[in-house]
């Protein structure tokens, strides 16, 4: 069985951003925003190493008060507000590897802006991972709370249509299967695969992990940032201790 490990955990912080300045360094509970990330990847032992790709100095010196490495910072032409996430994560897997000596298997991305999931959740992905050696890659989802399958339509010729056709066989949404979204709290990969593509979405074989907690979130605005701190005041995220 193709094992994952070792697993490169890359938690990717870029200094620039328009819709909250500096949400990476603000403090949420006791840490900077991006120590939560930092504090989950290593309290799992499945995880080799830890590492912030950014372009920021500040955000460098907090990662590395966290415990977590920078052992490169970030191209400026991976670092600007358009730069797709792929390349940077191909980036920090060959940065990474020529570093550190070390063959990662695996590559688990974190984002800093996204709150809710827990350490349960990644060993899972992980566990899974390991238990089919098909598969390229585990990718955190949730249930729709109002299925598309039954409720999407849109309106191509004036009048209302499915957008899910095959919506149209289930006479009862009791009925539907579950449907899920991406909802960007983990991604987890082979390093096989992240070499050998250029858009991580075109593969059919990444296997979808729902998550049960409804109370995620993913923080671009200040409106966001307010409502994590409430949601982790009430302790309906998971946050260091």
């Amino acid at each position: 069985m193709a094992q994952p490990h070792p697993i490169l955990a890359v938690i990717p912080a870029r200094g620039g951003s328009k819709g909250l300045p500096g949400k990476n360094l603000k403090i949420l509970g006791d840490i900077p925003l991006i120590g939560h990330a930092i504090k989950l990847a290593q309290s799992i032992t499945d995880i080799a190493q830890v590492i912030v790709s950014t372009d920021s100095p500040e955000i460098a010196a907090a990662a590395n008060a966290l415990g977590a490495e920078t052992p490169f910072f970030r191209p400026p032409i991976l670092a600007t507000d358009t730069a797709p996430m792929w390349p940077v994560i191909q980036h920090a897997l060959s940065s990474a590897r020529e570093h550190y000596g070390v063959d990662y298997q695996s590559i688990l991305l974190l984002d800093p802006t996204a709150l809710g999931r827990t350490p349960l959740d990644i060993i899972s992905a992980i566990q899974t991972l390991t238990d089919d050696e098909s598969a390229d890659g585990v990718i955190s989802v949730s249930e729709y709370e109002h299925n598309p399958l039954w409720y999407a339509v849109h309106q191509p010729n004036g009048y209302m249509q499915d957008l899910c056709p095959e919506g149209k066989t289930y006479t009862r949404r009791q009925d539907l299967p579950p449907v899920y979204r991406i909802n960007g709290q983990y991604y987890l990969w082979r390093s096989t695969f992240v070499q050998s593509t250029d858009n991580w979405r075109i593969s059919d074989k990444l296997i979808p992990s729902p998550m049960s907690n409804p109370n995620l979130a993913l923080i671009d605005t200040p409106e966001d940032f307010n409502r994590a701190e409430e949601l982790v005041s009430l302790n309906l995220l998971w946050s260091p201790k």
